[in-house]
């Protein structure tokens, strides 16, 4: 007996709680794209979406908010040229439908339609990257505090300095139909769990803290009571480094950053340059760039949603285009862009499935997924070795880019001194200041150990929020600047 295809179990669930509740079908659906083509347009789809979501948040032991909410809607999407028109309802009717359809046309002129609408929608085979169970009814409410519970008693138990626990659970469960005027159906079961956990150490009148966290696409049973503990410990761990960290030094200095997490300048600092969108207007500091070289040799870096059950994977993007492993840089020089389907076709290249939207109520736009630089033959203890004097950042916390131009400042969460090829004393207060494409030309040693981060990455572009994945290789950069609090 063949096992039945995953692509078709995903539909029938979007079919069952996007359609059928609401007496609409795919003919409903064609009806609609045909009449957005009574005016001359190059494309049309309809994006339809259902997200039931719930959190937690434990405080000093007790629950200090609890929240549950159920979105739905569909956003009706038409293209002419390079001009986009876009209409969404919370309404998921044939009515609402039809509506959003008229609004939209009237982007283009009247007439016939340029490209005629598909006769049939038909969905494909697509991977499958994770399960279709939703995490917010895996267990009772009652097992998800006490997982919360269970999480604040082993960062207690790790050491007396610890004085507040903070820590929060967050289950969702998304489902998307796609439907376009090509003729491609296609719908995602989306499942996301993600936990995290502040803790607050004290000692002698002074108060740090640390942090740690993890998820994926998945049900709660991923935090098992091992995985607890070692994100208390990675916390605990982060606080009690930096109640004895000492003022961090400036000036231009070796920077060794550590693997996975770390990443996330990576992503800020060189990801978004690498975005289709800012290439086509021209506005990121790697247009028009592709085959220079752009990094220093053995620099290589990827975009990849096809991870399974990481943070930022998707069996589709958001246009019902199968996500993939797109090289961005090899080997130092710049190989291409991550694309959606506007901005590909406008450049004349190909989708790479990174078209995402925060929700059915905003445009899709190129965005990452999991991006990473990959590893290369060195060992991590070597890198440190063959530092002098210099700086080893182990975490980051917060920090800000400007895409035009890839000037970054990012704050180190956790960070050490590098003296005589050794790790020496915690550092606090010190940021990371750069450009991130002078900064590719700079890395000098890359490590064997690529890791991607735990699983808590949140990533922002023109106020939509999507999930994403970072990581790396521990790296030496030469020549950065650190901004810092001591002489």
């Amino acid at each position: 007996m063949n096992a039945p295809d995953p692509a078709l179990a995903r539909l029938v669930t979007a079919r069952a709680l996007l359609l059928e509740p609401y007496g609409l079908d795919e003919a409903h659906l064609q009806r609609a794209l045909a009449s957005v083509f009574e005016h001359r347009t190059d494309y049309a789809d309809l994006y339809f979406q259902y997200t039931r979501s719930e959190s937690f948040s434990l405080e000093e032991g007790i629950v200090k908010s609890g929240t549950f909410g159920i979105d739905q809607g569909v956003g009706v999407r038409a293209v002419s040229g390079e001009r986009t028109a876009f209409a969404y309802s919370d309404d998921i009717s044939n009515d609402a439908l039809l509506q959003a359809a008229r609004t939209v046309r009237s982007i283009a002129a009247s007439g016939s339609a340029r490209v005629p609408v598909a006769a049939q929608l038909q969905t494909r085979t697509q991977k499958s990257l994770y399960g279709m169970e939703d995490p917010v009814g895996s267990l009772p409410t009652t097992e998800k505090i006490r997982l919360l519970e269970e999480l604040e008693r082993a960062a207690r138990a790790l050491d007396a300095r610890v004085k507040q626990v903070m820590a929060n659970l967050v289950s969702e469960y998304d489902v998307v139909l796609v439907a376009r005027s090509d003729g491609l159906l296609a719908a995602d079961v989306r499942p996301l769990v993600r936990l995290s956990l502040t803790v607050i150490a004290e000692e002698a009148g002074r108060r740090e803290q640390g942090f740690s966290g993890g998820g994926g696409r998945s049900g709660l049973e991923m935090f098992t009571p091992d995985l607890l503990r070692e994100h208390a410990r990675l916390a605990v761990d982060m606080a009690l480094v930096n109640l004895q960290a000492r003022p961090a030094p400036a000036g231009i200095m070796s920077v060794v950053l550590g693997p996975g997490w770390p990443g996330i300048l990576l992503h800020e600092a060189v990801g978004h340059g690498l975005e289709g969108d800012f290439n086509r207007k021209g506005s990121s500091a790697f247009a028009g760039r592709i085959g220079q070289r752009v990094a220093a040799r053995g620099v290589t870096v990827i975009d990849d949603g096809t991870i399974p059950e990481r943070r930022g994977s998707l069996n589709i993007d958001d246009e019902g285009n199968p996500t993939q492993r797109t090289v961005l840089i090899e080997d130092g020089v710049l190989r291409g862009y991550m694309q959606d389907t506007l901005n590909a076709r406008l450049m004349k290249a190909r989708s790479t499935g990174n078209a995402r939207r925060e929700s059915f109520a905003a445009l899709p736009m190129p965005r990452m997924t999991n991006t990473c630089m990959l590893g290369g033959n060195t060992d991590p203890e070597e890198i440190l070795r063959s530092v002098s004097q210099g700086i080893y950042a182990r975490n980051f916390g917060g920090g800000q880019v400007d895409i035009t131009n890839g000037k970054f400042v990012f704050s180190m969460a956790e960070a050490y001194l590098i003296e005589n090829g050794r790790l020496g004393a915690p550092i606090k207060g010190a940021t990371l200041i750069g450009n991130g494409p002078d900064a590719l030309t700079r890395v000098t040693m890359i490590g064997n150990d690529m890791r991607m981060d735990l699983g808590i990455g949140t990533c922002g572009k023109e106020g939509q929020s999507v999930p994403v994945g970072v990581g790396q290789p521990t790296l030496r950069i030469e020549g950065l600047t650190v901004g810092g609090t001591g002489g």
